[in-house]
């Protein structure tokens, strides 16, 4: 019989401090274990180590029938119930490959790709090409086939959006400046219509950022080069995709005027991907005043202070 897989640390003093969390932690070595018989699948972990993790997901290299692959247990939040029904929209194009999933237990059997390389330590002028070209792979036309099911509507959330803004602000106090506040709001108003009537909505990897892109090699199948993981996916404008990119890597940006800078970065970033560039200052805006509503709820100050800083930065 295989020994259980530990749960790693980091994930242990993530998702403690809560009921929801503890239930999760104590139910996670259950979840893998019956993956693991149920996929026929060994652990590939050297003695000793740990299982890899995102930020809400156990990953446990493993060896699987079809070769090396990683089992991905993730923490049930609504993002994370959009991976299955997005990664097998895509199949592989541009995205990591699907092999098997099961949602009772929310786990996932993908290809395993190289969590050594990925675009956070690429320069940025590569990696906005990369990016640029998966935002033109993954953005599938929106379909009405049962495999489009699982991903919600951006729309949809928008609107929700424009009633949570303004209380969450009121409820916390007035954490940053009421104009960025009504900026936000004119996006979900102004952008939100548009996508409600739009007929070019796309599927979109809402959380396309620099750590969520590995490198495939190819030698297990596919096309080699980088490729995306963790969707949280949705269905909508594409521009709603770039958000991602500015909020991370701003220590990179130019000292001497980094607004100037990061809305630099937006328009490479627009070019490579054929974006509209208004389009996606605008949903970008929205995107940073909601986390930093998030940031401020859950105490993470120094991360509430970034988001305000990029939602000014473009509305400005």
């Amino acid at each position: 019989m295989t020994a259980p897989v530990p749960v790693p640390a980091a994930l242990q003093r993530q998702y403690g401090v809560s009921r929801g969390g503890r239930q999760w932690l104590a139910g996670l070595p259950q979840a893998v274990s019956e993956a693991m018989e149920r996929w026929d699948l060994t652990p590939d972990l050297a003695p000793g180590t740990e299982p890899w993790h995102g930020h809400g997901a156990l990953v446990l290299p493993v060896s699987s029938p079809r070769g090396p692959a990683v089992l991905k247990a993730a923490y049930p939040h609504p993002e994370a119930l959009t991976e299955p029904a997005a990664l097998g929209l895509w199949s592989g194009h541009g995205a990591v490959r699907l092999h098997a999933s099961h949602s009772g237990s929310g786990t996932l059997l993908l290809e395993r790709l190289d969590h050594r390389r990925s675009l956070a330590g690429t320069d940025m002028d590569t990696a906005v090409e990369v990016w640029g070209k998966l935002v033109r792979m993954l953005s599938l036309p929106a379909g009405h086939s049962p495999d489009w099911a699982g991903v919600p509507s951006l729309a949809e959330r928008v609107e929700q959006l424009s009633d949570e803004l303004p209380a969450d602000w009121e409820d916390l106090g007035r954490p940053f400046d009421r104009a960025l506040l009504e900026a936000a709001l004119e996006v979900s108003q102004t952008r939100g219509a548009v996508g409600r009537r739009s007929s070019n909505d796309v599927l979109i990897h809402t959380d396309l950022h620099f750590g969520n892109i590995l490198y495939r090699d190819g030698s297990a199948g596919g096309e080699e080069g980088f490729v995306a993981i963790d969707p949280q996916a949705m269905v909508g404008e594409p521009e709603f995709a770039a958000a991602p990119m500015l909020w991370n890597r701003l220590e990179e940006l130019d000292g001497d005027r980094p607004r100037t800078a990061l809305r630099r970065r937006l328009a490479g970033l627009c070019s490579a991907a054929e974006l509209d560039y208004e389009a996606a200052r605008q949903w970008s805006v929205l995107r940073e005043v909601e986390n930093a509503l998030d940031y401020t709820r859950t105490g993470q100050r120094d991360s509430a202070q970034r988001s305000v800083w990029v939602a000014a930065s473009l509305a400005a």
